[in-house]
């Protein structure tokens, strides 16, 4: 990198003392979360399902949004109209 582009070397040092405080104070959190989980029963084993069952929902859900989307063009409407057509709560 060009010098113009990097900050001074204090500056940037402190910057990166910083980031890697904040990501040490993360782990930790993370930590206590996965030690309260298995504490109350949770296996790692089955949080990892749930996660993967969550991201397999999340792209069902955006695949329903862009055929919702998709229709909506075609019809002339907001997606929000079709909602209702479909049985579907503005939650979902």
């Amino acid at each position: 990198p060009s010098p113009r582009s990097c900050p001074p070397h204090g500056a940037n040092g402190e910057a990166l003392r910083y980031e890697i405080e904040e990501l040490k104070q993360k782990d930790l959190a993370l930590d206590q979360e996965i030690a309260q989980l298995l504490s109350e029963g949770y296996s790692l084993e089955e949080l990892e399902k749930h996660i993967s069952l969550l991201h397999e929902y999340n792209d069902i859900k955006d695949a329903g949004q862009m055929l919702l989307g998709k229709l909506a063009v075609i019809r002339g409407v907001t997606t929000k109209q079709l909602y209702p057509e479909y049985d579907l709560e503005l939650s979902d």
